[in-house]
C-alpha cells in the first residue's frame, strides 16, 4: 500500500461540527463564525481564504484550541478539542499539533538545533534521529544547524521554524500567513518545503493566507465569508485561487 492510499483511507486530521464564535454581547455582538462545517483530509495540505474580516483567523484558532468556541465541536483526530480543560488543551497541543507563525518565535540565544529539539526538551522527549536527519534534508538546513537566529536569514529562520513543528511529528500542523514576514523567493522557499512535507512525511498542514501565490502550493483551498464557509477549490492555480476571491469580494 503506497503512501498515498494510506491517506486515502485515513480518517479526517480535522473535522469542525457547526462550529461558531461570538464576539462580544448585545447590539455589539459580532459573528465571527456562523455554523462552520469543514473537515481537512489527512496527509494533505489546505489552505483557508477569504477577504479581510471573513473569520479564516478565528476559524484555525479555534481549530487549534488557541481560542474557545461559542457553541459546536471540532476534533484533532479522536479527540473532541471542545471539551478539553485548560491543562488538558495545553498537552494536545504541545502532543498532537505544530504551529508555524509569520513571526518566526525562535529563541535568539539558541542555536537552530536547538530551537527544532525545544518542543521535544520541553515535553522531556527523545527526538527519532531518523525523523530528525530527514527534516532536516527536507528543510535544507543541514549546514547551518549550529548557528543562531541573528545569523541566519529571514526564509532560513521560518524553515526552523517549520523543522520545530515537524519534529514532534504532530497529527496535524497549523500555519498563520507562514511567508508574511518574507520577501517572494524566501516566501517560495517555505511554501515548497511544506508542500514536500506533505509529500514526504505525510504531513498534514492546514494554513491561513491572504496571497493567491501561497495558496496554490495547496492541495485544496477553503474560502470563507461573514463567517461562512462558502466555497472550495482543487489543484488551485493562483488564477483560480484569485478570481474565487474576486467573486468573493464583489457578491
Amino acid at each position: 500500500m503506497t503512501l498515498t492510499d494510506t491517506r486515502r483511507q485515513a480518517p479526517p486530521a480535522v473535522v469542525a461540527r457547526d462550529l461558531t464564535k461570538v464576539y462580544g454581547e448585545g447590539d455589539a455582538q459580532v459573528h465571527a463564525l456562523r455554523a462552520v462545517n469543514v473537515s481537512f483530509a489527512t496527509g494533505a495540505f489546505t489552505a483557508i481564504m477569504g477577504p479581510s474580516g471573513s473569520g479564516k483567523s478565528t476559524l484555525m484558532h479555534c481549530l487549534a484550541g488557541l481560542d474557545a468556541a461559542t457553541s459546536g465541536t471540532v476534533h484533532i483526530g479522536d479527540v473532541e478539542l471542545t471539551g478539553l480543560n485548560d491543562r488538558q488543551l495545553t498537552l494536545l497541543r504541545r502532543e498532537r499539533i505544530g504551529f508555524v507563525f509569520q513571526a518566526f518565535n525562535l529563541l535568539p540565544t539558541l542555536t537552530a538545533e536547538q530551537n527544532i529539539r525545544l518542543p521535544l526538551d520541553i515535553a522531556a522527549r527523545q527526538a527519532d534521529q531518523q525523523l530528525f536527519d530527514r527534516v532536516i534534508e527536507t528543510v535544507g538546513l543541514k549546514d547551518r544547524l549550529g548557528h543562531r537566529p541573528s545569523e541566519l536569514s529571514g526564509g532560513q529562520q521560518q524553515r526552523v521554524a517549520v523543522a520545530r513543528a515537524l519534529i514532534s511529528k504532530p497529527q496535524v500542523i497549523f500555519a498563520d500567513e507562514p511567508t508574511g514576514n518574507l520577501d517572494s523567493r524566501s516566501g517560495a522557499e517555505v511554501l515548497s518545503f511544506l508542500r514536500t512535507s506533505v509529500r514526504e512525511l505525510g504531513q498534514t498542514i492546514v494554513m491561513v493566507t491572504h496571497d493567491p501565490v501561497a495558496a496554490s502550493y495547496a492541495d485544496r483551498v477553503v474560502f470563507l465569508r461573514d463567517g461562512e464557509l462558502v466555497t472550495e477549490i482543487g489543484a488551485p492555480t493562483p488564477q483560480s485561487v484569485l478570481d474565487t476571491l474576486v467573486r468573493l469580494e464583489r457578491a
